[in-house]
């Protein structure tokens, strides 16, 4: 069962993660540890495509590996 965008954000806001409004329902997320950006876009309560949570787990993967 695929993540809700909502759930994405949750986890990207307990990393550290900042954001900013972009156009319309998207959001773009960053860090100052991490060079990539990613895009969530779609209402809070809609199933997160596959790509963009595999995207987000694997941020959160480096954010962890360079905080050791």
């Amino acid at each position: 069962m695929p993540k809700k965008i909502q759930e994405l954000k949750s986890m990207l806001l307990k990393a550290g993660f900042t954001y900013r409004s972009g156009k319309g329902s998207h959001t773009v997320w960053e860090h100052s540890r991490i060079l990539d950006k990613i895009t969530l876009c779609s209402g809070d309560g809609d199933d997160a495509p596959r790509y963009l949570e595999k995207k987000v787990l694997l941020n959160l993967k480096k954010l962890e590996e360079n905080q050791e």
